[in-house]
């Protein structure tokens, strides 16, 4: 419990804040603003006094409490509560018990380690001491800023928890809105929906299923930046407790927040997330809007509060085929996530054709088997071709035993496989050009079009590890700096760890391949018929799965590391210390996620040699692809990295938050005390709620998604409905953890998606590269066309042309004149159809490249990215903006009427 001020104290802290000269700067002390006749008076600095005496605060820790209001006010039922912070302090009775205990064994012979707690214990209270001071000082500094603030306590036994609430008053938000650059509103406007599909089928007066009436849907308006000496211009000023949205209020005060020093302004001992990472506060955070649990009695939709509303409308599973109530999230959560969600569901939209036409793709496959004329010849061979053992101590088989295997690899291996690449390409690019338009017309609709940070404070890590200061050639304030050149040492450094980061992924990769030959022996060295016909099968989907458990568990491993390293390269800002971040983490875990499907798309089987000459690897005979080829091998490892990682981060996504949360619950109710069996109030109920770990997961799991369904879409046509199925169970997830399990986050601007457009725009080009490699390297396709166009159009005698005479070199008694696949002659030397196919290899990879990205720059040049109506709705809001603020209105008028007359 912190005491009261003397009135003295009060008095004169108060004249020092208002001791202003002509200019409206402070004399006094540096304080961020304060109240002075009604308006508010903006300073430059916060008060950096040694000042340490405690600071009252309204609070009332026993006796009889006055009813709480209903809604998230303070307990005189009118003041908003904005911001919360929570710290918690343990009972000192217990302290003084235990370091009295301590005394007593010290006394004692023999008690060296007790003393080492002792010290310990001082050190600890020593820490408790400095986080008291700051928060004192901190709290000062809010109260000199204007902020009311009203504190609550739930004491318990083994400690108290300190619950301050935090409110801004109309001075501040007005001039707070003005410094933030707010949207205000200056005229209202249709508000219609903006899903095309909605369009689409209301022109066809189809119904449509997908559409849902939300209550209490925003209105929108044309918008300006908002300046405090036009109020009274704006719409709905004249009523200052709703004039600004709740996401609103909480970004003014979370700037308040991470404006207010706490300690000395030399050492960047400024804002609450430093004091979060310091242990000073245990929670920050804004309240929801209520409990998302529907009422008992049943109540009309627009009676719902807000979170109960999107949880209705949105959260639930029952609503996976609905559109999002885009404008409800963006109201509720802010930008940031609302075009996380609007991304996520427009892509999740633009899977449905990808995944129709990869399913028509993938049973024209199954209805044509019958007419693969290679798949006949091989299942009707019977023993006319004997084949040369697949390993030293083998046997030698027949290759009518493949029978099934050819018949099934031609599901990933026909032409409509290639058109299916083409078509993927082409999605890719023209998914991203609808999307700029989407993205820019969400951007428009949430006044954030042309956002960006000016001038980004440091980051509180970097505040507390900056070795010196140096002033801001922007601010002229003093600033943590580190040298550029210092930076560029360590993020070389870092570059040679991702680097023998990588490495351990290509030994993992070489030990799974290893692996994979090692099961491969084993079970052609069965007695199993079965086992050793299915051999590269279950050797390549054990394979398959070993690889998925390394990839997670060396996804787990650098994160961490990458994390760390992050953080030791010292990036001012939260913003280059994200770009960093993503950037490590998503160059491994691209390299963790694809080498092995590179691998066996590329590299598999070309290093084989022939017999009497085959390759080796530390002793073993290199791997070749089985007897389907490598591409049904390649779809194989696609399902189960794929489909594998997305059914585990769901389970942990449906897991891990509800555990984390129960053990938060059981931890915080231990502090409770006299209040455990008492209904919770709002701030306790939201203090118990999981902290918002942010986006970026969420975004790299999505753009992974992405480059398995467009860089080898040739192999696996099924992979967008895969896709599709896991993000319709995924946005319902995401929409749970944000309503649900997690503290309201605060609302953070956004106009796009960030560094992963830039991501998503480089898969997508890549995988035209790796598509045509795919279809010219990896398929059958291109020896097929060239055989029908120099031999045989029905491909008869095609499996007899592909099959080389072992050379009279090989030595093995029983299999001398044996077979093997490849376009080589009796002395094993290449052939002349083998360097014509080559030359058709190379040209069709330039020729399919160079057209699919000319079609690409033409799409991109007949798809503008700012919509023709939204350039209109921009110039309306211009004019709107430019009366509104100007000076002049009645000549304005005059001039806009005598135009009219003329």
């Amino acid at each position: 419990m912190m005491r009261k001020k003397s009135s003295e104290a009060q008095a004169d802290d108060r004249d020092v804040l208002l001791d202003l000269g002509p200019t409206g700067e402070t004399r006094g002390s540096e304080g961020y603003g304060s109240l002075q006749n009604g308006g508010y008076v903006p300073a430059r600095y916060l008060e950096d006094e040694d000042d340490d005496d405690p600071i009252y605060v309204q609070c009332e820790s026993g006796g009889r409490r006055p009813p709480q209001p209903s809604g998230n006010y303070f307990r005189d039922g009118r003041t908003k509560i904005d911001f919360v912070l929570v710290w918690e302090v343990r009972t000192q009775s217990r302290r003084k018990k235990r370091s009295k205990g301590r005394h007593q064994d010290l006394a004692r012979p023999g008690s060296a380690e007790v003393g080492e707690e002792e010290g310990e214990e001082r050190r600890a209270d020593s820490r408790r001491s400095q986080h008291q001071r700051w928060r004192e000082k901190y709290i000062r500094n809010l109260q000199n800023a204007g902020l009311l603030l009203e504190k609550e306590e739930t004491v318990s036994k083994k400690k108290t928890l300190h619950y301050l609430k935090l409110s801004a008053p109309w001075d501040v938000l007005v001039y707070y809105a003005e410094e933030l650059c707010l949207r205000a509103p200056l005229q209202a406007q249709p508000n219609p929906d903006l899903n095309t599909s909605a369009r689409v089928l209301e022109n066809l007066c189809i119904p449509n299923p997908l559409a849902e009436t939300v209550p209490n849907k925003p209105l929108d308006y044309y918008t300006c930046a908002f300046r405090k000496s036009k109020t009274d211009r704006f719409l709905g000023c004249e009523d200052q407790d709703s004039y600004f949205t709740n996401t609103q209020r909480h970004r003014i005060v979370y700037e308040i927040l991470s404006c207010a020093l706490y300690g000395k302004r030399k050492r960047a001992e400024v804002g609450v997330e430093r004091l979060l990472n310091e242990g000073a506060f245990c929670a920050a955070f804004p309240l929801h809007e209520g409990s998302f649990e529907l009422p008992e009695c049943e109540v009309p939709p627009e009676a719902l509060n807000q979170r109960q509303v999107l949880y209705q409308y949105w959260a639930r599973w029952s609503k996976w085929y609905k559109y999002q109530p885009l404008d409800h999230i963006r109201e509720y959560f802010g930008e940031k996530i609302a075009i996380y969600f609007a991304w996520l569901g427009f892509y999740t939209a633009w899977l449905l054709p990808a995944a129709v036409v990869g399913s028509f793709v993938f049973v024209s496959g199954i209805v044509s088997m019958g007419s693969n004329t290679p798949a006949e010849e091989i299942c009707s061979s019977g023993g006319r071709y004997q084949m040369c053992p697949l390993c030293e101590t083998c046997s030698g088989w027949n290759i009518s035993e493949i029978c099934s295997m050819a018949k099934m690899g031609y599901l990933f291996d026909h032409p409509g496989t290639v058109f299916f690449s083409v078509f993927m390409s082409f999605w890719a690019v023209t998914f991203l050009e609808y999307w700029k338009r989407k993205n820019a017309t969400l951007a428009h609709h949430w006044d954030c079009m042309g956002f960006h940070e000016d001038e980004e404070r440091p980051r509180p890590e970097f505040a507390a590890m900056a070795p010196a200061m140096e002033q801001n050639p922007v601010t002229g304030v003093k600033e943590p700096y580190f040298s550029e050149k210092d930076r560029l040492s360590r993020i070389l450094t870092g570059s040679m760890v991702i680097i023998i980061m990588l490495c351990v992924v290509m030994i993992f990769l070489v030990t799974v391949i290893m692996y994979r030959g090692i099961v491969s022996m084993m079970m052609y060295h069965t007695e199993s018929p079965v086992l050793h016909a299915q051999a590269g099968n279950i050797a390549n989907i054990s394979s398959s799965m070993v690889n998925l458990a390394l990839i997670l568990l060396m996804g787990q491993v650098y994160t961490a590391l990458a994390q760390q390293l992050t953080k030791w390269e010292m990036h001012r800002t939260q913003t280059q210390y994200e770009d960093a971040f993503t950037f490590k983490v998503f160059v491994f875990q691209f390299v963790n996620f694809y080498s092995s499907p590179f691998y066996v798309a590329f590299f598999k089987g070309r290093f084989v040699g022939y017999p009497g000459h085959y390759g080796t690897l530390f002793g073993m005979r290199n791997e070749d692809c089985g007897p389907g080829g490598c591409l049904i091998e390649l779809a194989e490892q696609l399902f189960i990295i794929m489909v594998g990682k997305q059914i585990i981060s769901n389970i942990q996504e449906f897991v891990i938050p509800k555990v984390k949360a129960w053990q938060q619950k059981r931890e915080l109710a231990v502090g409770r005390g006299s209040r455990l069996g008492q209904e919770l109030r709002r701030w306790e109920e939201d203090c118990q709620l999981l902290r918002c770990e942010g986006l970026f997961e969420e975004y790299l799991e999505m753009v992974l998604q992405f480059g398995f369904i467009t860089i080898f879409v040739a192999a696996f046509p099924l992979a967008p409905l895969f896709a599709l199925l896991n993000n319709w169970v995924e946005i319902r997830l995401d929409a749970q953890k944000f309503v649900c399990e997690y503290r309201r986050p605060v609302a953070e601007r956004a106009q796009n998606i960030g560094v992963w457009f830039n991501i998503l725009e480089a898969l997508s080009h890549l995988s035209v590269i790796v598509n045509a490699f795919l279809i010219a390297f990896t398929s059958d396709f291109l020896p097929r066309l060239l055989y029908q166009y120099k031999f045989n159009s029905s491909l008869h005698g095609y499996v007899n042309f592909t099959l080389a005479h072992a050379p009279p070199s090989y030595q093995h008694p029983e299999y001398m004149y044996c077979r093997y696949k490849a376009f080589r002659d009796s002395d094993g030397n290449y052939t002349l159809f083998y360097w014509e196919l080559l030359a058709v290899r190379l040209g069709f990879i330039i020729v399919f490249e160079h057209v699919v990205f000319f079609l690409l720059r033409v799409i991109d040049w007949l798809v503008p990215d700012v919509p023709e109506s939204l350039e209109l709705k921009v110039k309306r809001e211009r004019y709107l903006a430019k009366q509104a603020l100007a000076d002049n209105q009645d000549a304005l008028l005059l001039q806009a009427m005598v135009l009219h007359a003329t």
